[in-house]
C-alpha cells in the first residue's frame, strides 16, 4: 500500500535579509524527505518543465513527473529572519488533469495528498477524480485560495481569494490542512461541521497548532532556539502527521509527532533531515 503525494515542484529564491539562495521546493518536495524517513512506501506525483529539479529529490525513482511547459517559481521573502513572509510566484497554469493521473497511479493506494500551490492546480474534475477512490484523502487548502495580485517584476503578488467551489473540493476528505489566516477564510462563522472533514489541521507557526475533529486538541509549539530557514514547514508538519495517523491512528500522537519534526525542520536550509 502506497501514500500518493500529488502536486508542483517549484524553483525558490529565499530572501532573509541580504541572504538569498535558490532552492527546489512545493509540498510535494519537502513531504517527500519526511516520508522517506517515516513511511517509505510512497510516491511523488509532480509537474514541471524543468526535470531537472526530479534530481533533488531523496529518491527519484519514486517520483513521477507530468512535463509540462512551465514551472512554478516562488520568491519567498522573509524581512525579519522569522515566520513572517512576503511570497509572490509567476502563477504557472499547469494544471494537472484526470488524464494526467491515469496511467501512473499504483494498484493499491492508502491515501492521497494533495498539494495545489495556486488555484489552477488542481481542476474539480480531477478532485472528484481522486475522491471515487474510496480512500482518505488529506489536502492542504492554500493553493485553493491563491489568484494573481499585482505585478511584481516577471512574478505577482498573492491574494487569497473564497471561490464558491472551494467548499465543495474541500467536502467530504479525512484532513484538510490551513494556517489560522486560511481559517478565518474558509470557516467564516467556526462552520467547521458543514464541511464533512473528519480533521480539520490548523498551524500557527510558532504558537502551535490545533486539530478539530470530535474533539479540538490544541498542540504547544516545539521551541527551537537555532531558526534559519520555515519555508517548507508547514508542508513537514503535514506530511509527518499524515505519516504518523496512518499508522498509530491517533490523532493527538500525530499532532505531537508533526511538532516536534516541523521544529527540527527549523534549524538548516531546505527540507527535513534525521540526522541533526
Amino acid at each position: 500500500m502506497t501514500i500518493v503525494s500529488i502536486g508542483p515542484v517549484t524553483k525558490d529564491l529565499i530572501i532573509r535579509k541580504d541572504k538569498k539562495e535558490s532552492k527546489t521546493g512545493g509540498a510535494v518536495y519537502f513531504q517527500s524527505f519526511v516520508f522517506d524517513e517515516f513511511y517509505p512506501d510512497y510516491l511523488i506525483i509532480t509537474n514541471c518543465s524543468d526535470m531537472g529539479l526530479i534530481k533533488d529529490f531523496p529518491d527519484k525513482n519514486k517520483v513521477k513527473l507530468i512535463e509540462k511547459d512551465e514551472t512554478h517559481f516562488f520568491i519567498n521573502d522573509y524581512p525579519n529572519n522569522d515566520d513572517f513572509r512576503i511570497q509572490s510566484s509567476n502563477f504557472a497554469k499547469i494544471s494537472i488533469a484526470k488524464k494526467d493521473l491515469e496511467k501512473l497511479l499504483p494498484e493499491n493506494i492508502d491515501a492521497f495528498i494533495i498539494n495545489p500551490l495556486n488555484a489552477f492546480d488542481f481542476p474539480k474534475e480531477t478532485i472528484d477524480y481522486l475522491k471515487s477512490f474510496n480512500v482518505p484523502i488529506y489536502m492542504s487548502l492554500q493553493g485553493f485560495l491563491r489568484y494573481p495580485n499585482e505585478k511584481i517584476g516577471d512574478n505577482y503578488s498573492i491574494k487569497l481569494k473564497l471561490t464558491s467551489d472551494v467548499k465543495d473540493i474541500t467536502s467530504d476528505i479525512d484532513g484538510l490542512f490551513l494556517d489560522e489566516s486560511e481559517a478565518l477564510i474558509l470557516f467564516e462563522n467556526n462552520d467547521y461541521k458543514d464541511f464533512n472533514i473528519n480533521e480539520i489541521i490548523i498551524t500557527n507557526g510558532s504558537k502551535g497548532s490545533r486539530v478539530i475533529s470530535d474533539d479540538e486538541y490544541k498542540i504547544e509549539a516545539v521551541k527551537n532556539d537555532n531558526v534559519i530557514d520555515s519555508t517548507g514547514c508547514g508542508d513537514t508538519y503535514m506530511a509527518a502527521y499524515i505519516s504518523k495517523k496512518l499508522t498509530s491512528k491517533s490523532i493527538l500522537k500525530s499532532a505531537n509527532f508533526a511538532s516536534k519534526i516541523a521544529s527540527d525542520k527549523l534549524s538548516f536550509f531546505g527540507p527535513f533531515k534525521s540526522d541533526i
